[in-house]
């Protein structure tokens, strides 16, 4: 029955999973932004005329990316042109920014929709028909957590015909640059900690107005400061406090400034959302800070951690022989992990079964659908993060269509074992008699349907081997994850080729029919936890769409194949829950698009943990402090498991506030290719993984993947 489900789920899954995570195109769509590359041609392409292309952004929500200067943290967006010959990108022509305060910060930046326009010259020697460009750019976008983003752009402008269609947004790109003051001087002089600027000529519009200083140079100013600014006539001055950890000594300073509304936001005043000007530092500066203060990165990267570093367990260190035998070891423990429980429970209840033969073809056939599926998948991984994708063990339910589509399989199996209805109603006789008549093929289907609910699972021991396998050459690394399969299909494999073993299991009676029942509820339960993940990628909307849609396919299930059914009821109930399932997906699909929002709320809700960056972890080192991060996904059940008996433990927590560490939770339950370069750093590729980054060490302490009390506690006594 399981292998059935599975092979009729199969194709549809497979196409979900394949969905892309980049559009291709012009068009580039993530969970935070919508990100389009545009041109402006309005006289075509052709030398002296007027090109512009522009990377259109549509942030979600509270969402926002930063201005060529972000402030006190953050990175400006980037990017990088293939034009054909004759033809040239100037710079970004940056609109007037929004101020983003976040907690003691200050950042500048674009919420909602902003187009980043780049003028294009065209030399005499283009003769095209058509100007293809592409793109690769890169922005980082924040809410409560950053996330660095990429995508790679391709547009074709035809030559001969305007193309202005996107003239109304070139022309509100225009009207928010900063505007170029002719005639207008500034200066500036260094006194003490602070900078004092002083502009005349400014347009009488501008005049008598509360202004705000916006250095294009970052590292200078203290951007959260207030800044004390007062007009004298026609001289407009401001004291500006230096920023403490100052890198930059600029001589000359280009810089914006904007007349504030009564929020402190940028209001424009005569057309003009803000005033280009470039101040003329006239004394020397102090000497810059040895620590640089330029914005700080949410993707710089961590110092390198030593892979033969003793306290980094699971290095390289670890060899291919121990290696091996971890895999195997890991292998086995997953049975024991709540992802493969049901369905092995429901494998040796089958070799339980009266009449059971062929004990051996099974055993052999569920083994090697195990070790080919993990072996496949190992391939698959491994040759994704050859081509330069940032993917770990468990990628797969990063896709919110790959969660949905197991949620669906599990209930269709759960309704089964409830005797909600029947398999063999539901299959064409031709399709029914071949299950029968090959059932080593339904053994190894099951193999590889416990190989797809075990991959978010990590079991003791798995890290470490993992982790080896991703830094050997592909045929070694491929072996490793062989073993692991060869682990987990073991304890199968042995009870269906022992008789000794066999003849303990107990007999056969009707206490296997309720059985049968009773593993329906675990099943269902891993519904909850797959909507509960699901929930955590696309937020609740996504979550109530999938429960809509699960409820009209268990109706579905019922009307086609219940025995209580007759003929007339199966075709009356079939074809109005056919109906009702389609229009069930119909809602469902698009809501199953990430939402970046439930996202971030998830790494936020405890307030004993901080969203975790590098760059924070290490500067929080480099002020003596220790950092405890939990790297985490909704999607592991270990990970699960942890935080709720370990990592929330007062006991646990006491000692984190008591000992001045802090903590820090790394949520991988979407892609994020800065935890994957983080991972790959300690030498693993999956969660859950846990590091303890101690000042003065080069490399963390690695705890193991099924924590205690004792353990994070006794990890916490060597900052003594």
């Amino acid at each position: 029955m399981l292998p059935t489900l599975f092979r009729l789920m199969l194709a549809a899954a497979a196409a979900l999973s394949a969905s892309p995570l980049w559009a291709a195109g012009a068009v580039v769509t993530t969970p935070q932004v919508r990100a389009e590359l545009v041109a402006h041609a309005p006289d075509g392409v052709a030398p002296g005329k007027p090109l512009w292309l522009g990377v259109l952004i549509r942030h979600q929500p509270h969402w926002h990316t930063y201005w060529k200067n972000p402030g006190d943290s953050g990175l400006p967006t980037t990017v990088e042109w293939a034009l054909p010959t004759g033809v040239t990108a100037g710079d970004i022509a940056w609109p007037t920014p929004r101020k983003l305060p976040i907690g003691p910060l200050m950042n500048y930046g674009y919420e909602d929709t902003v187009l980043l326009p780049v003028p294009l010259t065209v030399a005499p020697a283009f003769n095209g028909a058509q100007l293809d460009v592409t793109l690769k750019a890169e922005w980082l976008v924040c809410k409560d957590v950053c996330i660095p983003e990429s995508g790679e752009f391709a547009l074709s402008v035809p030559a001969q015909a305007a193309t202005g269609g996107h003239a109304a947004l070139f022309d509100a790109a225009r009207a928010a640059l900063p505007r170029a003051v002719p005639g207008a001087t500034a200066q500036a002089a260094v006194e003490g900690d602070a900078v004092v600027v002083q502009v005349e000529g400014l347009p009488a519009a501008w005049r008598g107005r509360t202004l705000v200083f916006l250095p294009e140079t970052a590292g200078v100013i203290a951007n959260a400061a207030p800044q004390q600014a007062a007009w004298n006539g026609e001289r407009w001055q401001t004291r500006v406090p230096l920023d403490p950890q100052r890198s930059e000594s600029p001589t000359a300073m280009p810089a914006v400034l904007v007349a504030a509304s009564a929020d402190g936001q940028p209001a424009p005043v005569d057309g003009a959302a803000g005033l280009a000007v470039t101040v003329s530092v006239s004394t020397p500066w102090p000497q810059a800070s040895s620590t640089p203060g330029a914005p700080v990165a949410a993707i710089a990267p961590a110092a390198p951690v030593p892979s033969t570093a003793p306290n980094a367990a699971g290095g390289s260190a670890l060899g291919l022989p121990m290696a091996l035998l971890f895999a195997l070891i890991g292998g086995a423990l997953l049975n024991l992990m709540p992802c493969v429980f049901p369905v092995l429970s429901l494998k040796v209840l089958g070799l339980a079964a009266p009449g059971s033969r062929g004990r051996l073809a099974s055993g052999v056939a569920y083994s090697a659908g195990v070790v080919v599926s993990f072996v496949a998948l190992a391939a698959l991984l491994i040759s994704l993060r050859a081509g330069g994708e940032q993917l770990g063990w468990g990628f797969q339910l990063q896709n919110p269509y790959v969660v949905a589509g197991l949620a669906a399989l599990f209930t269709l199996i759960g309704l089964n074992l409830a005797g909600v209805y029947e398999i063999g109603s539901l299959l064409p006789n031709r399709l029914a008699c071949a299950r029968a008549e090959h059932p080593v093929a339904d053994d190894l289907l099951t193999g590889v349907l416990a190989v797809a609910v075990a991959a978010p699972c990590t079991a003791p021991f798995m890290g470490a081997a993992m982790g080896v396998a991703m830094t050997l050459p592909p045929v070694q690394g491929l072996a490793i994850f062989a073993a692991l399969g060869v682990g987990m299909s073991l304890p199968y494999l042995l009870l269906a080729t022992s008789p000794a073993l066999a003849r303990r299991l107990p007999r056969p009676g009707v206490w296997m029919q309720h059985f049968k029942v009773l593993m329906a509820f675990p099943m269902l339960g891993t519904v909850i936890w797959l909507v509960w993940v699901l929930g955590q990628q696309v937020g609740i909307d996504g979550a109530a769409a999938l429960l809509g849609a699960l409820l009209a396919l268990a109706f579905c299930a019922w009307a086609l194949g219940s025995p209580t059914l007759g003929r007339k009821g199966h075709l009356w109930f079939g074809a109005a829950s056919a109906f009702a399932l389609l229009v069930a997906l119909a809602w469902a699909l698009p809501s199953l698009a990430p939402n970046g929002g439930a996202h971030a709320r998830a790494v936020t809700a405890e307030d004993h943990w901080q969203p975790w960056s590098p760059a924070r972890v290490a500067e929080l080192n480099g002020q003596g402090k220790a950092v405890f991060v939990d790297y985490t996904a909704a999607w592991c059940v270990t990970c699960q498991f942890n935080k709720r008996t370990v990592l929330r433990q007062p006991a646990v927590l006491d000692d984190f506030a008591r000992r001045g560490v802090v903590a820090m939770r790394a949520d991988w339950t979407r892609r994020d290719p800065a935890i994957t370069a983080e991972l790959q750093r300690l030498n693993r590729t999956g969660v859950p993984v846990y590091a303890l980054y101690r000042p003065g060490h080069d490399a963390p302490l690695l705890l193991t993947e099924i924590l205690s009390v004792q353990e994070v506690r006794d990890a916490l006594a060597t900052l003594n």
